[in-house]
């Protein structure tokens, strides 16, 4: 039998040559479909800006990226940009359960960072807002290393969030929506241009909601104000300013419930999914930011153009939760749990730029597209934190609040600052000869980072700096049939450095990665249509697991091979987005796994009574350490998904009708199952596959447009992934939202 890495690969080629072949019976269409940036619906865009730093059509593009309309979100009734991605190939949104803290994914088993315009928008951990999918144009989501033009990008890719841009023409919606929960939100979005001949436009973007969550006594709160201004300062230049103002208001929706009650039965039951862990009243996670970018966009020449983009940003958190004593279990009662009080103040303040030179040269019959640039990121973060033990336990089954000793609400000892600042640069160029193209790429980064250490008992602190550098590449070579179809080839690397101090103390190793990947890619000639397949292998060094919350361990070293499949259909009445996805993951923890494989046989020591018994257990903890390998927890093998959108104007004007189904297979707790002889003393967790069915049906008559949307129609109780260190996670429970939206 052929490996994965040889299989795949063959099978894309065979594809490729088939749709050629066929290409060749039905020449009379091949110059039939006018290239244009999004279908007719506004659903599928055919060019990305994030893949190259330059609007290119996808299909001339030779790595995986999917691009998501604001049209296409509507449709989903995203209401998170957690999510908006729920449909995307290769991509788990929600791995840990339905999170009012941020917005968590993986994305070929990795976690992916979050940019906003081009530059990174989160530094650090808590500390600032999650972006709010209303105040989009559109999301990008770049698979596979990136560093080679963003400078720092896991190994999974980077989702790319693009603001909503003022524009040249006069128009505005008023957005009313209800939902369970007792959610009401209430946004708008109105555009204007003025000045002798438009020059000046404007744009504002703005969103109150008030809403509980699922979770028990957690509300998801939010104000958000984005305005935005742009000056057509002379035909060759344009300035854009664009502003986000927000302030959130919530909790921890994710309790960390143990395995039994969850994935394992208990005496009592299944632990209802609503239940709330913390204390009502003091579990909080407070959130505001302001963030301003400006965009200057300049035409030297016709074939010369230069862009600048910078942010300023500002963002504090305050956090305060509580969950159960780690690792989770019950008590002797099966029924109560002990607890631990969290809290932590989070501070992150970044100024980032990004000057990019576009440069277009014709020699001969080649065709040359180079991109150059600078960039630069000062972020300066600090989390202040205070943890303890809670005075009483918690009956999981029938909680009374209120019982403990009074919680502190402010932490006294504030945390040293870490300051870190990058300086890269990039350089792209890509060759076009006839229906063959070659994508190359290099970037050099320089980083420091600096943060200041306690020196013994004294209170005096010493500043401690830490410099590194990274060389990353890319290349990549893509051929076009004249049907459509373009099979590619690519090899990426990625460099992420992490900032922040590990919760336990110390710093970590910037994370670095590399992959290559084969695909094809197809845009049928005389349709809408686009569809995208890619095989990848993906290595990950200096990978990062959480032992605890308290807790992370950074010594392994992962694998990553995968499938994807993507279409995006669209005919007059029916469109189509469908994905499939295939990701077979390892985590070496070789050899520094001693300290895992201890740490998870202490444990379980812990929770067994004859001391024979624990002897046991740590003998067999010296003969597991420094072997086989994992997979990756919360990391599904098979996803698969389809929505369609029905219109059916030939029926009555106006209407639509919308469905979706989301499968997600099992997924691992990153655990080695131990045994010794006959006995097994732990065994790995594995979760159960599970399907989701989501709907939405819609009316539109004149300005007016009214829709319903639900996710989870049948209310299903899923559990999204359980991890090794003792936690799992349920997911979103049914959400049906009632929507308005008035167009003027």
């Amino acid at each position: 039998m052929r490996s994965f890495k040889t299989k795949y690969p063959m099978l894309l080629s065979a594809l490729a040559i088939a749709f050629s072949g066929a290409s060749n019976a039905d020449d009379s269409k091949k110059n039939d479909m006018e290239i244009i940036e999004v279908s007719p619906k506004g659903l599928i865009s055919y060019v990305s800006a994030s893949a190259s730093k330059s609007d290119v059509p996808i299909t001339k593009t030779p790595v995986s990226v999917s691009v998501l309309t604001s049209k296409r979100i509507s449709d989903l009734g995203a209401e998170t940009l957690q999510d908006a991605i729920g449909y995307v190939a290769g991509v788990y949104n929600g791995p840990y359960g339905v999170d009012t803290r941020g917005d968590w994914s993986k994305v070929r088993g990795v976690d992916p960072l979050i940019y906003v315009d081009g530059l990174q928008m989160q530094f650090g951990h808590y500390n600032n807002t999650r972006t709010n999918p209303y105040t989009l144009e559109r999301v990008e989501i770049l698979k596979g290393p990136s560093s080679v033009l963003y400078g720092q990008g896991s190994t999974g890719g980077i989702i790319n969030s693009v603001s909503k841009r003022p524009h040249s023409e006069t128009q505005g919606e008023i957005w009313a929506q209800v939902g369970n929960y007792d959610r009401v939100q209430l946004a708008g979005d109105y555009n204007t241009a003025f000045g002798n001949s438009d020059e000046f436009q404007a744009r504002f973007v703005g969103v109150y909601r008030n809403s509980d969550t699922q979770t028990d006594f957690v509300e998801d709160n939010t104000f958000v104000f984005a305005p935005s201004f742009a000056w057509d300062i002379n035909q060759d230049t344009r300035l854009t300013i664009l502003t986000n103002i927000q302030e959130n208001e919530t909790g921890s929706s994710t309790q960390f419930f143990p395995h039994e009650g969850t994935i394992l039965p208990a005496k009592y039951g299944q632990i209802p999914s609503e239940r709330f862990v913390s204390e009502p009243g003091w579990d909080r996670y407070d959130t505001e930011q302001l963030a301003i970018t400006t965009i200057v966009e300049h035409s030297i020449s016709e074939d010369t153009q230069v862009n600048w983009s910078t942010r300023y940003s500002d963002s504090s958190s305050e956090y305060r939760t509580i969950f159960a004593s780690w690792p989770p279990k019950f008590n002797a009662d099966k029924r109560t749990i002990n607890r631990i009080f969290s809290m932590s103040d989070g501070e992150s303040k970044s100024l980032l730029s990004d000057i990019q030179l576009h440069q277009y040269i014709e020699f001969n019959d080649v065709e040359i597209s180079i991109v150059a640039g600078i960039d630069f990121q000062d972020a300066e973060t600090r989390t202040s934190r205070l943890r303890g033990v809670v005075s009483s336990p918690l009956d999981l089954y029938n909680p009374v609040y209120g019982l403990n000793d009074p919680l502190p609400n402010e932490i006294t000892n504030i945390a040293p600052e870490q300051v870190n600042t990058q300086l890269g640069g990039y350089i792209q160029a890509t060759f076009e000869y006839n229906n063959f193209i070659l994508n190359t790429a290099l970037r050099h980064d320089d980083l420091e980072q600096k943060t200041w250490e306690k020196v013994g008992d004294v209170s005096s602190l010493l500043e401690v700096k830490k410099s590194q550098s990274a060389l990353t590449g890319r290349i990549g070579g893509l051929y076009q049939f004249e049907n459509g179809i373009s099979p590619y080839v690519s090899y990426s690397e990625s460099f992420q450095p992490i900032y922040g101090l590990k919760p336990q103390g110390g710093s970590f190793k910037p994370k670095e990665g590399e992959q290559i990947e084969y695909g094809v890619k197809y845009q049928p000639a005389g349709t809408e249509h686009l569809i995208t397949a890619s095989v990848f292998h993906i290595t990950d060094k200096n990978h990062i697991r959480q032992i605890s919350p308290l807790e992370h361990v950074q010594d392994s070293e992962i694998s990553v091979d995968g499938f994807e499949l993507e279409a995006q259909l669209e005919w007059e009445n029916l469109d189509v987005y469908a994905s499939y996805a295939y990701t077979e993951s390892n985590m070496d923890t070789t050899p520094l796994s001693s300290k895992e494989i201890f740490a998870q046989a202490t444990l379980l020591a812990q929770q067994v009574q004859d001391p024979a018994a624990q002897q046991q257990i740590m003998a067999g903890a010296v003969l597991m350490t420094g072997t086989d390998d994992v997979s990756l927890s919360a990391t599904p093998e098979h996803l698969a998904s389809v929505w369609a959108t029905y219109r059916a104007d030939n029926l009555v004007e106006g209407l639509k009708f919308g469905a979706g189904i989301r499968y997600v297979g099992k997924t691992f707790d990153g655990s080695r199952s131990i045994s010794i002889g006959d006995i097994d003393y732990h065994k790995a967790l594995t979760t159960d596959s599970f399907t989701l069915y989501d709907m939405m049906i819609g009316y539109q008559m004149d300005d007016y447009e009214l829709s319903l949307n639900i996710d989870n129609l049948t209310d299903k109780t899923v559990i999204t992934s359980c991890l090794y260190r003792g936690d799992c996670f349920y997911g979103q429970r049914r959400t049906v939202t009632a929507n308005l939206k008035y167009r003027f």
